[in-house]
């Protein structure tokens, strides 16, 4: 074998002595994860003959920028490229009679294709749950995964590290011997500057980025029982978007969420049957968009106590800034409040620098449901152990 003079890392060490379908590396910056892999996938294919190994990130610039780059100068750096062997326009390349092959999500005909022997997801948390899914179904041997922790809530967490045939492998800047002083003295500088980018990027373990508008909420089984109901928040759907209702409990300094419906294509005598069918009755307080009026006063002649949301200029954020004084909890059986409240971010320029604005296009059917509560019923001048500036 060509690669037995291979400067290798703790990282690729542990990757070939994992037996399982899956492997998943989490790690800090620099601690070799990337570079690791490509080295891993090019002793696999000079170890085999006809297998098919596809080398994935979320985006094609994000790919050729990364993985691609790094395979490419491992090839070279052992006088193992030929040129003759690289279709660039197809991005693939021959090795010992194997396919590599540089695929993105976006190219959904490749992502749902062809099977492959083995596939490598490059910054895993990048990819949803869906492309996950689609990626592995088309897999016949094994997967590999790295990304940085920066999302406490992401999919990996929930559907692949607590799976019985995965390995989990967590690295840092470390376990790479090869880093030169002055960029090991970089990363240390995060302690200084940034605790959660220091979590995130300096130690490798699980943290929370800026731009993540609720960065503390847990997941419960019930409503306490001692917990008062506030009101009811509605947020009117029809064809695209969902009739999003959600209940608002208090506790103290606890918010509890439990999500009543999210459906789309309710006529507002649809969302009266829905109503009466989930028990609420005349003496429960709905607050629901005040820009449906319309909507608001047919469901209101037909038996419900619904008002509009008093909104005010900056009604977004101010509502926004309300629900994040309180600690909040969310039913686990709220699907869909859950997912809204773990990706729901601010606005980031093109600078990376994160604006005080939520993004746009982003799923807030039910958290808009929680901000007509919290503007309408919550005091504003509230300032719990919880806020977080």
């Amino acid at each position: 074998m060509k690669l037995l003079n291979l400067k290798g890392t703790v990282v690729l060490q542990k990757n070939l002595n994992a037996n399982t379908r899956i492997v998943v590396n989490q790690g800090g910056t620099r601690s070799s994860k990337t570079y690791s892999l490509a080295q891993l996938i090019i002793l696999k294919a000079l170890q085999s003959k006809g297998k098919v190994y596809t080398i994935c990130r979320k985006t094609l610039p994000a790919l050729k920028s990364s993985a691609y780059r790094d395979f490419f100068n491992i090839l070279e750096s052992h006088n193992l490229y030929n040129p003759d062997n690289h279709n660039k326009s197809e991005l693939t390349y021959k090795l010992n009679n194997n396919t590599i092959e540089f695929i993105s999500v976006d190219q959904p005909a490749k992502v749902r294709g062809r099977k492959r022997n083995y596939v490598w997801l490059n910054e895993a948390n990048e990819f949803s749950f869906e492309d996950w899914v689609q990626l592995t179904l088309r897999t016949t041997e094994k997967i590999y995964l790295d990304f940085n922790p920066s999302d406490p809530y992401s999919w990996i967490y929930d559907n692949v590290i607590n799976r019985d045939d995965c390995t989990f492998i967590k690295s840092t800047y470390l376990d790479n011997p090869f880093l030169p002083d002055e960029t090991i003295k970089e990363i240390e500088r995060l302690k200084q500057l940034d605790s959660n980018y220091w979590q995130v990027y300096g130690k490798g373990e699980i943290g929370s980025m800026s731009e993540q508008v609720f960065r503390q909420f847990e997941l419960c089984n019930n409503i306490p029982t001692e917990a008062n109901l506030v009101a009811i928040g509605m947020d009117f759907g029809y064809s695209n978007d969902p009739t999003a209702i959600v209940e608002v409990y208090k506790l103290n300094d606890d918010l509890f969420i439990n999500e009543l419906l999210y459906s789309k294509g309710l006529t507002n005598q649809d969302i009266a049957n829905k109503l009466r069918e989930l028990g609420i009755t005349r003496q429960t307080e709905i607050i629901a968009d005040s820009a449906e009026p319309k909507s608001i006063e047919e469901i209101h002649r037909l038996g419900f106590n619904v008002k509009g949301a008093k909104k005010g200029a900056d009604s977004i954020n101010m509502g926004i800034d309300i629900l994040r004084r309180y600690k909040i909890h969310i039913t686990k059986k709220s699907t869909n409040a859950i997912n809204e409240f773990k990706y729901y971010k601010w606005l980031v320029d093109k600078n990376g620098q994160v604006i005080n604005k939520p993004a746009t296009n982003q799923l807030d059917h039910l958290i808009d449901a929680v901000r007509y509560v919290a503007l309408n019923k919550l005091t504003t001048n509230y300032s719990g152990k919880y806020y977080i500036l």
